[in-house]
């Protein structure tokens, strides 16, 4: 058998690995949180190995070694200062006592539950693989929250500061409550001074335009791909993304000459009519795997009954589509939200301007970072706030052409 699968060797491995990242965890959580230098040290390792085998199952699946250890390596570790995260001298004795039992038991709660039926001697393959692959789970989250929520709560923290505090120490995160609305100042500014809000109605309306001209000619052109026959139905079917594959600064260029000599250029029409390019191919590729997935025998017995092709599509394959629309339509609706480039190349007039385009122009040393933030946090919780509400429809309208029938 190999060394890895014997639990003496397994437990104390993955106990370090697991204190490492916890570690490493608290000290990022706590350094946003406080403002104060926290670090993950090289002693999480030995705790971590220390720790594992504290959580070793002995039996009735008991710990192998008693539970008490824990208290006491917390107790001599935090009197001698031998913790599993570094902190900065200057940290106020709370944060300190804080980042070291939030380091200490959260490995401890993740480590119980990695090491699950994880014993001192030799374990089976099962086992084994079920504890890496717990730890490996464990660690996934931990990462994949980490790179979503960091940059958000900066961005949050930093449209809650004063000038001030961003020039005396632009890398403190930590919220001073002692302000009241005060917080808020850089949003009430934004609104008031920076004509915020005309973006903001810009961008909706533009965004329902997009999403209603994209239906208008994805839902003809899905249900003709997968219901009707005719010459290239194949090759259409299977092109339908390719312009997904030139990249849109390579467009950008013609894109530009075309609307300057047209005079769609700087208009809010021009970009109306450019944004559905951009999006009926994805809504008609969506549209038509779950059109494919309908019954046909429901369509035929609407034209046995006097039915026209379009009363068969309107009275019942759009009420039988109901998900797809909405997953498709809001899915189209964050291109158009979020789309930047487009906007930024063809929108010279601030009183234009859509969101993203908005935001550029915020992007400058005469306007303060909090400003920036502000409205970047304006652009981003209402398609949030939306994606989160819609999420059931989304995935259910993205699955349900998956299966045949």
């Amino acid at each position: 058998m190999r060394p890895l699968r014997f639990g003496y060797v397994t437990a104390p491995l993955l106990g370090a690995l697991w204190c490492f990242v916890v570690a490493t965890t608290v000290a990022v959580a706590m350094s946003f949180a406080t403002g104060a230098g926290f670090r993950p040290a090289w002693l999480a390792l030995p705790w971590g190995a220390l720790m594992g085998l504290a959580c070793l199952r002995g039996g009735g699946g008991r710990p192998a070694l008693p539970l008490g250890l824990g208290a006491i390596m917390l107790l001599a570790a935090g009197l001698a200062g031998l913790s599993p995260i570094a902190i900065d001298p200057e940290a106020a004795p709370l944060a300190r006592w804080t980042g070291i039992l939030a380091t200490v038991l959260f490995t401890g709660v993740g480590l119980w539950k990695i090491l699950d039926k994880v014993v001192p001697g030799a374990l089976t393959r099962h086992v084994f693989e079920a504890a890496v692959i717990r730890f490996l789970t464990g660690f996934g989250y931990i990462f994949f929250t980490a790179i979503v929520v960091i940059p958000f709560y900066v961005m949050v923290m930093t449209s809650l500061k004063n000038q001030a505090a961003l020039v005396q120490n632009p890398l403190d995160f930590s919220l001073d409550l002692d302000q009241g609305l005060g917080l808020f100042r850089s949003y009430v500014e934004l609104m008031r001074d920076y004509n915020f809000g005309s973006y903001l109605w810009t961008s909706f309306y533009v965004s329902v335009l997009t999403v209603l001209i994209t239906l208008a000619f994805a839902i003809p052109g899905a249900y003709a791909v997968a219901r009707l026959r005719f010459r290239g139905q194949k090759v259409f079917s299977r092109s339908i993304l390719l312009i997904y594959m030139v990249p849109m600064i390579v467009l950008a260029l013609p894109i530009y000459i075309a609307f300057s000599m047209t005079g769609l250029r700087n208009t809010i029409f021009g970009i109306v009519l450019i944004y559905p390019v951009t999006t009926i191919p994805v809504a008609l590729y969506m549209l038509q795997g779950y059109f494919r997935g309908l019954p046909s025998e429901v369509e035929e017995a609407g034209l046995m009954d006097g039915l026209s092709r379009l009363k068969v599509i309107w009275k019942i394959t759009l009420p039988l589509s109901l998900p797809a629309l909405a997953s498709v339509s809001l899915y189209v609706f964050m291109i158009a939200w979020n789309e930047f480039l487009l906007a930024f190349m063809l929108l010279d007039d601030p009183n234009k301007f859509t969101l993203t385009r908005g935001i550029a122009s915020l992007n400058s040393s005469e306007v303060p970072r909090q400003h920036l933030m502000a409205g970047s946090v304006i652009a981003t919780v209402p398609i949030m706030v939306l994606f989160l509400g819609l999420e059931r429809f989304m995935t259910k309208g993205l699955t349900a052409g998956s299966v045949k029938g």
